[in-house]
């Protein structure tokens, strides 16, 4: 996916940069075809979500519902997508959409929410943002400003799995949690309200809802701030400009009040046990693993039915090195939903514990499909490393030190251990200059977590006579783990002309013990 946000960049040059927004009309600036819109939505929604808790399957005519809601309003948008809506098992108020008509909403933002209308005017706020390519436009933006967009890789946004070290979810990360301009965000309030009424909902219930959130934002409630309102920030400004759209807009549309709460009411009934739940993963965060059993057991008692509870028993269990209970908590919960990967992970992690090889590589290799996490892949590596499979170990090990968590650099130590050996050159860095006697040296680097002995440099170089000399200098002792060394290579009077030509490296290097 990094790649092909680079690649961009390289037709940036040949075009305009200036596109008709599909919903106003208007000239806006845009590098992104729809082509590719449709591309980056399809690659990140799905690792996106089961990086914020993966979808809410307890009551799946919940999402068949918000489903339902959100075609009617994307049947009469200004722009013609693949819509897409799902509802994520979070409790952060929280929504989002991403380019291609990819849109989510959390189970957390959906008990705050008094009626149809209102989830209307919600997916109807998040239909236009990618109607009118609000999120393509600031992509572009930042091409042009910055040359490129979104190269890091970001840890997980979800509260409940953000120590986990995600590989899948950077991209579609930044996209959701961005900041959107005023502009945007009036676009979105204006047009999001005249869809709510062409497929016959109440405007009123957008200035309900902007009423709500800008009481809430006075509150300072840290869920919405870190939740909806980090994106999406409300303001009485839009609270006045609503009820100027919703006066403007034919009157008398549906508040559906009775039928959303027909509808929510198993999660609505169920929220205390979500609060429950989120209580005991704070405890356990903590370390108060007594305290995190008793709130889970409460929640379970509550909501039988949801696997995040059954897998908080299981993180408790192997918190405790209880590994075979820690198990058949992990199998209940990929029993009540086997789609998510966090459930795969933990299971895989506790059958290497338990010894069980095969299984436990089934198990990460399925989390990985679902989401890439630097946790598995290290896990992976440790497996096949201890059945002699080193080309594989260190195959895993590179993927998952391309993060930089602690997880990533655990496996970076992993790495160096079984690769410095072969190729020593990949490790240790070598940069070589003259000093001001005319002297050649080099100053060696050891970025690696390990301390080094028995290096050698390789050099090759042209004399003043012209003929090519190659040298090896080995160099004594050991080098330490982050330090760095300046080494007399032995060699003077090089010509000047010729130095940008000398070559050099390290060929040999191992561990020290």
């Amino acid at each position: 996916m990094r790649n092909f946000l680079f690649a961009l960049l390289l037709v940036s040059t040949a075009l305009t940069g200036c596109a008709v927004n599909p919903v106003t009309g208007e000239n806006q600036l845009s590098l992104i075809s729809e082509a590719q819109e449709l591309e980056i939505g399809k690659k990140n929604f799905a690792p996106l979500r089961q990086s914020q808790g993966g979808d809410y399957v307890v009551d799946t005519q919940l999402t068949a519902y918000v489903s339902e809601v959100g075609q009617k309003l994307a049947a009469v948008s200004d722009r013609k997508l693949p819509y897409e809506f799902k509802v994520l098992n979070s409790s952060v108020p929280n929504a989002w959409a991403l380019p291609g008509g990819k849109i989510s909403l959390n189970r957390g933002l959906l008990t705050e929410l008094k009626s149809e209308a209102e989830l209307a005017a919600v997916l109807g706020h998040e239909i236009t943002h990618a109607a009118a390519k609000h999120t393509a436009s600031s992509m572009s933006r930042g091409m042009l400003i910055q040359g490129a967009v979104m190269a890091a890789v970001v840890g997980t946004q979800g509260k409940d799995y953000a120590q986990l070290a995600s590989l899948g979810a950077g991209v579609g990360a930044q996209l959701v949690t961005q900041k959107y301009g005023r502009d945007a965000e009036r676009e979105s309030d204006f047009y999001g309200m005249k869809y709510m009424s062409k497929a016959g909902y109440d405007p009123q219930g957008a200035v309900d809802l902007q009423r709500t959130f800008v009481r809430l934002s006075e509150e300072k409630n840290q869920d919405w701030l870190s939740g909806l309102f980090a994106s999406h920030p409300p303001s009485q400004e839009r609270v006045e400009n609503n009820i100027k759209t919703a006066a403007s807009l034919l009157q008398g549309g549906t508040r559906g009040e009775n039928r959303f709460k027909t509808r929510t009411a198993h999660i609505k009934r169920t929220k205390p046990a979500y609060e429950t739940y989120d209580e005991g993963r704070k405890a356990f965060q903590k370390g108060d693993l007594s305290k995190a059993k008793t709130l889970v057991d409460k929640a379970i008692r509550l909501e039988p039915r949801e696997g995040h509870f059954h897998a908080l028993l299981g993180d408790i269990e192997e918190k405790n090195k209880r590994h075979k209970t820690a198990k058949r908590h992990y199998d209940k919960a990929i029993q009540l939903n086997d789609n998510f990967f966090y459930y795969y992970l933990k299971r895989g992690q506790v059958n290497e514990h338990l010894n069980a090889s095969a299984a436990a590589k089934r198990d990460l290799e399925k989390s990985i499909q679902l989401l890439p996490t630097a946790n598995a892949y290290h896990a992976l590596g440790n497996i096949v490393q201890r059945e002699g499979n080193l080309n594989a170990a260190k195959s895993y090990y590179k993927k998952a030190a391309s993060n930089k968590s602690a997880e990533g650099k655990a496996a970076y130590g992993a790495l160096v251990t079984i690769d410095l050996a072969d190729n020593p050159q990949n490790y240790i860095k070598l940069r070589t200059g003259l000093d001001n006697k005319g002297r050649l040296k080099a100053e060696i680097s050891n970025p690696t977590p390990s301390h080094v002995k028995d290096i050698v440099v390789a050099i090759q170089y042209r004399d003043s006579s012209g003929r090519i000399r190659q040298i090896k200098r080995p160099v004594s002792g050991v080098l330490a783990a982050g330090k760095k060394r300046l080494v007399d290579l032995g060699i003077q009077n090089i010509p000047k002309a010729q130095l940008a030509n000398i070559k050099s490296g390290i060929i040999s290097a191992s561990l020290a013990k």
